[in-house]
């Protein structure tokens, strides 16, 4: 399930990405026709899983790292749902602190210069994904 449309600008720091897809009748994370704003941490995670892509492309890494978003912290929701916003979102990104193995990102959705939804998240990096059962 891909959220974000693009991206519209990126740097070692940080990603801002824009997306239309909250507001899909279809959208996958829908609930009683309604997309809440709570779902925003989703497409803040897509560009934190982005950036760390685009990151691993300029090292030349063989393949990016795999992240689990462990923690959230301060997460504001400013409205109750997404899906009613008109315009397409701006969701950005940006590492506070990167030590190896984790990574801590501050996110903000906004529409228009209007603050959507913010906070931060840790994602911790090369987890062993077990294997299926």
């Amino acid at each position: 399930m891909c959220l974000l449309d693009g991206v519209v600008q990126a740097a070692p720091e940080a990603i801002t990405c824009r997306a239309a897809s909250h507001r899909l009748p279809d959208h996958p994370m829908r609930q009683a026709g309604r997309l809440g704003a709570a779902c925003g941490v989703e497409y803040a995670a897509q560009a934190m899983a982005l950036h760390g892509a685009m990151l691993a492309e300029q090292r030349q890494a063989p393949q990016a790292r795999m992240g689990f978003l462990i923690s959230l912290r301060g997460v504001k929701l400013h409205v109750a749902r997404l899906d009613d916003i008109a315009a397409d979102l701006t969701v950005h990104a940006s590492c506070e602190a990167d030590n190896g193995d984790h990574c801590v990102y501050g996110f903000r959705l906004s529409a228009e210069g209007r603050l959507l939804v913010e906070g931060r998240a840790t994602v911790m990096l090369d987890v062993p994904v077990p294997a299926p059962t």
